[in-house]
């Protein structure tokens, strides 16, 4: 990956991850982190990693955010739709389809750029390279994610079922 690539990626990438933070309504807030999900995807596929990033967009950016999704709208947290600016953000779309588009050239308009580049170790990004790391090294991890992640949704499941 060169330069202008990554540093074009990192832009959206890194103001998307701001909005998720900073964003008023948590609905758009997952929307963002949904987004943040799928460029992070595209470095993958950049860095020769096709297995990684096509699991970034199934599991992060597909299964999870619908998760997170169910579970803002299960406690009723969206906001009214009149509260918002539509001429910001208006803005804000124009100039990320901008952004988009120019990317979009530069990567149509690259010449290959295989000449400099370390060759990547036999297997690298296979599924048996990808779980022989996930099922050994990092086994703790994963199944604390996974036990985190189902607290989560049993704890909103609770909180929205007391109100009721």
């Amino acid at each position: 990956m060169d330069y202008v690539t990554f540093f074009a990626l990192a832009l959206p990438l890194i103001v998307f991850a701001a909005m998720v933070i900073l964003h008023p309504s948590p609905v758009y807030s997952a929307l963002f982190l949904g987004l943040v999900m799928s460029l992070l995807a595209v470095y993958f596929f950049f860095l020769d990693a096709h297995m990684l990033g096509w699991l970034q967009i199934i599991v992060y950016a597909g299964a999870v955010m619908v998760l997170f999704l169910f579970v803002i709208m299960l406690l009723n947290l969206q906001r009214d739709s009149s509260e918002h600016q539509t001429k910001g953000l208006r803005l804000a779309a124009g100039i990320g389809g901008a952004v988009l588009v120019v990317e979009l050239f530069l990567l149509l308009n690259r010449t290959p750029a295989g000449t400099g580049q370390n060759a990547l170790p036999e297997g690298y990004g296979t599924v048996i390279a990808l779980s022989e790391k996930l099922f050994t090294d990092f086994l703790l991890p994963f199944e604390i994610t996974s036990v985190l992640l189902l607290v989560a949704v049993v704890g909103a499941v609770v909180l929205a079922k007391r109100q009721v």
